[in-house]
């Protein structure tokens, strides 16, 4: 496991790493901040010279093509401009990568994702095996969410949490989030007295009250909360994340030299299936349940119906679930086993009440614990 900032960069330690750059650093006034990408780009190449494989996570498509088309508030007026700045941005942002990188001798290879490519199974995996043929290849993948065709409601949202996904898509031992600011204080870094934290071993609650609200820069779509949940991504797939500032020139090189910043070292690992549940976003409904069923879940057991008390949504057979205690406190979430309808029909029964109501022998849960994550 990686455990400090500077083992990041040391391929002996982080085979493979994320490196996701947020809009502020790659874009200003609706440019490429051409310089700065050339000094991070040659610390990419010499990253990948030392044996590091490099996965780069690149924000900035709607800032570029807000500009190109003259677009308000940088392109996020609203959705229908979000985009179409996203369509124009995405052609600029991948010949801008490919041309920075072809300069260093290296190949940039552009990947398009959806909250739904790493949500459903299947095409998690394809993404998967997309990666590490690309690095294989010998290729930088440089992966963006695609915002010309995502929702409000069907979306990341944000590059932070991306990058946690991708690391844990293609096995990464950590994630780089360069920022415009220096890592996660104990509060609002405007205000005087505010300490930097250079170490956080597991994603509290007491450690998210410490994060604001927004972006700082105001061009992008995270802010410090946005990085926390990407922290807690990469945690539960043993995924080492630090936040640092990217500001400067040849921003890894300064990282290797001063390994100033918030590192958030995993304290729990999970299986790659677990992983993956634990990380998905896009909840379909919930299910809460009584206490003597808490109890039975926080100790391992799958989820029967027998302890379900309410049925929120409408979801089908294998959507992704949340699940509440009685006082409405988080349990965690997994893959149901039956429709929000069967489940109303079968909630609080018992086994032998079940086929009745569903007209079939019942499945052995309504969400069985290989299925779910906690918390």
């Amino acid at each position: 496991m990686v455990a400090d900032l500077k083992a990041l960069l040391d391929p002996n330690t982080t085979r493979r790493l994320v490196v996701k750059i947020g809009s502020a650093l790659l874009v200003e006034d609706g440019a490429p901040r051409s310089e700065w990408l050339a000094s991070l780009v040659a610390d990419i190449a010499e990253a990948r010279a030392k044996g590091s494989e490099i996965i780069v996570v690149s924000s900035g498509a709607i800032a570029l093509g807000a500009a190109r088309l003259g677009l308000e508030r940088g392109g996020r007026a609203s959705l229908a401009d979000a985009q179409a700045a996203a369509s124009v941005g995405q052609v600029a942002l991948a010949q801008i990568w490919a041309e920075a990188l072809a300069r260093e001798d290296c190949t940039a290879a552009q990947m398009l994702v959806t909250l739904g490519d790493l949500e459903d199974r299947r095409r998690y995996l394809n993404a998967s095996a997309t990666l590490d043929r690309l690095i294989e290849a010998g290729a930088v993948p440089v992966v963006n969410e695609n915002d010309s065709v995502a929702t409000e409601e069907i979306r990341f949202g944000d590059n932070d949490r991306l990058a946690a996904r991708v690391a844990q898509a293609a096995n990464a031992s950590g994630v780089l989030l360069l920022s415009d600011v220096a890592g996660l204080y104990d509060r609002d870094p405007s205000e005087g007295g505010a300490t930097l934290i250079e170490r956080v071993e597991g994603v509290t609650p007491e450690v998210i009250a410490m994060a604001g609200e927004g972006s700082g820069s105001g061009q992008g779509s995270g802010g410090m909360r946005a990085k926390l949940q990407a922290a807690q991504i990469a945690e539960s797939a043993g995924v080492t994340l630090a936040i640092v500032d990217g500001r400067c020139a040849h921003p890894l090189s300064r990282l290797q030299e001063t390994g100033v910043g918030s590192v958030f070292i995993p304290v729990r690992t999970q299986t790659a299936r677990k992983a993956w549940l634990s990380g998905r976003l896009a909840i379909e409904g919930a299910l809460t349940v009584d206490a003597g069923c808490a109890a039975a879940l926080a100790g391992g057991a799958s989820l029967l119906a027998a302890g379900v008390t309410e049925v929120a949504g409408d979801f089908s057979r294998g959507a992704l679930v949340g699940l509440s205690g009685p006082k409405g406190e988080r349990l965690g979430q997994g893959q149901v086993e039956y429709s929000a309808s069967e489940c109303r029909a079968i909630q609080g029964k018992r086994e032998g009440e079940q086929e009745a109501e569903l007209g079939y022998a019942p499945r052995a849960a309504v969400v069985h614990r290989d299925h779910m994550v906690q918390g």
